[in-house]
C-alpha cells in the first residue's frame, strides 16, 4: 500500500515548503510521507535553507525546487499552503481543493532573526500536523476494528 501524502506548497518551493517537508520526514507518522513543491518553483532551494535547517538537526531534501503538479495535489491526502494563497501565482484550481494554510512570510525576504522564526513555526505546526495525523489513523481503525466486531 503506498504511503499516505502530505503536500506542502509556497511559491518557490526554496523555503518554507522544503523546510516542512524536511521536519515532517524526519519522523513522520507511520504510513505518511511529505512532499513538496511550489507554483513558480527556483532553479535552487534558498541558499539559507540548508544551514538554517541544520541548526535545528535536519537536512535539506535531496530534490531542487520542484514544480507543483495536478497529479500532486490530487494524490495528497492533506494539502499545507504556506501563504501563497494571496499570491498571483497561485492556480486557480489549488484554491478548490480543501486545503490549509499556514500564512507564512517567505523568509527569503526576512533577514536571518526572521528566516529562523519562520523555520521555528514550521517546525511547531508540524509537530501538531503528525499529532493530529497519528490521531486520526488511530480513529480510524479503531472504527474499522469495532465494525469488524
Amino acid at each position: 500500500m503506498p504511503p499516505k501524502k502530505v503536500l506542502f506548497v509556497c511559491v518557490e518551493n526554496a523555503c518554507r515548503s522544503l523546510m516542512a517537508e524536511a521536519a515532517f520526514n524526519a519522523n513522520p507518522p507511520p504510513g505518511w510521507v511529505a512532499v513538496s513543491a511550489g507554483t513558480q518553483p527556483a532553479s535552487l532551494p534558498n541558499p539559507r535553507t540548508a544551514p538554517m535547517l541544520k541548526e535545528v538537526g535536519l537536512s535539506i531534501p535531496s530534490h531542487p525546487p520542484s514544480l507543483l503538479t495536478r497529479e500532486m495535489m490530487d494524490e495528497a491526502r492533506v494539502r499545507v499552503t504556506m501563504g501563497c494563497l494571496a499570491d498571483a501565482s497561485c492556480p486557480a484550481h489549488l484554491k478548490g481543493l480543501e486545503l490549509r494554510d499556514w500564512s507564512l512570510p517567505d523568509p527569503a525576504k526576512l533577514d536571518d532573526v526572521g528566516f529562523r522564526d519562520v523555520r521555528d513555526r514550521i517546525v511547531e505546526s508540524v509537530k501538531r500536523l503528525r499529532l493530529e495525523l497519528v490521531v486520526s489513523d488511530r480513529a480510524a481503525a479503531d472504527r474499522l476494528r469495532s465494525r469488524a466486531h
